[in-house]
């Protein structure tokens, strides 16, 4: 058995189709093809179902498929562990990061990267779902995450930060004055917010109906930067996340107000599978974030923003 017809095997249940889990792979779909009828006569087990397309895995290939991500981690662990001896990590870390927490990640890459010189950082932006089925399926090395989510089992969580949510609104606009502002009055606004399917746009319209209130944005997107780019012009009014502050900052001619309500919101953090072997790289990002400061450095961006505006 070679470590390469496990590598086929896990792109094809990953790809689902032999063609584009060939290219993945950089070699013909007939290397691919036979490279698994190999591991099967090998294994002596049906390992793909096999029509006149590809349809799955026999449930002997689905326990096949388990042990070769196992494999395929044991292998990249020694590696991992054997590049720190030799005098620094390399590899690629693999970070899954659902979309609201993207424009914080800096706060840990960023360090992260000047640390371990030689290592470099893989980030994709997935829903909570994905990054479950990721870290389950060793694809991901770790994930940043809101940590309440339900669907996070078998994980080691580490805080980075609380959201906090503030309005963002036009200078002119009947609330820039204000000290604060309550959510129902913010749902009277001209709004742009993200959309009902992100976790974050959930989490805010449970906070309007708190306040006896339900949000009617004229306008959804689904990415933070899609709902930024709607703002500038002194039309749109938005509830935003103080993380997405880091990188987006305050548009010109709009004012941060904060609102009333609870202190912190939901928890974003880092979380890493509990399985063996566990990921070098993921274990240096997480000795980064322990001292990175996360909370802090936000909290303290958005008290500046605050005060510019005051």
């Amino acid at each position: 058995m070679l470590l390469r017809q496990l590598e086929y095997l896990v792109a094809l249940a990953r790809e689902r189709h032999f063609a584009r889990a060939a290219a993945a792979c950089f070699v013909s779909q007939p290397s691919l093809s036979a490279a698994i009828r190999r591991l099967e006569h090998e294994l002596d087990v049906p390992i793909v179902r096999r029509g006149r397309r590809y349809e799955g895995l026999t449930p002997e290939g689905e326990v096949v498929l388990a042990w070769a991500h196992r494999i395929l981690a044991e292998r990249d662990a020694l590696r991992q562990e054997l590049s720190a001896l030799r005098g620094g990590l390399t590899g690629t870390l693999r970070l899954g990061i659902v979309p609201t927490a993207l424009p914080a990640a800096s706060l840990l890459t960023t360090p992260f990267c000047e640390r371990h010189t030689r290592a470099r950082v893989s980030l994709e932006s997935l829903s909570s779902a994905q990054i479950t089925h990721g870290l389950a399926e060793f694809e991901l090395d770790a994930a940043m995450t809101y940590l309440d989510d339900d669907d996070l089992r078998h994980v080691r969580r580490f805080p980075l930060y609380e959201e906090r949510y503030v309005l963002l609104t036009p200078v002119d606009g009947p609330l820039a004055t204000a000290a604060t502002a309550r959510w129902s009055q913010a749902a009277g606004l001209p709004l742009c917010l993200l959309s009902p399917r992100m976790r974050n746009r959930r989490i805010i319209d449970e906070y309007f109906a708190a306040d006896g209130a339900r949000a009617a944005p004229a306008i959804e997107s689904d990415t933070v930067a899609g709902l930024y780019a709607q703002l500038p012009g002194g039309r749109w009014s938005s509830v935003i996340s103080h993380a997405w502050l880091h990188m987006f900052g305050v548009p010109q001619g709009m004012r941060v107000v904060p609102l009333e309500g609870p202190a912190h919101g939901p928890r974003v953090g880092i979380v890493v599978a509990r399985h063996e072997p566990e990921s070098v790289l993921a274990q240096a990002l997480l000795k980064v974030a322990r001292e990175a400061g996360v909370r802090d450095a936000l909290d303290s961006l958005l008290k500046a923003h605050l005060g510019e505006a005051s």
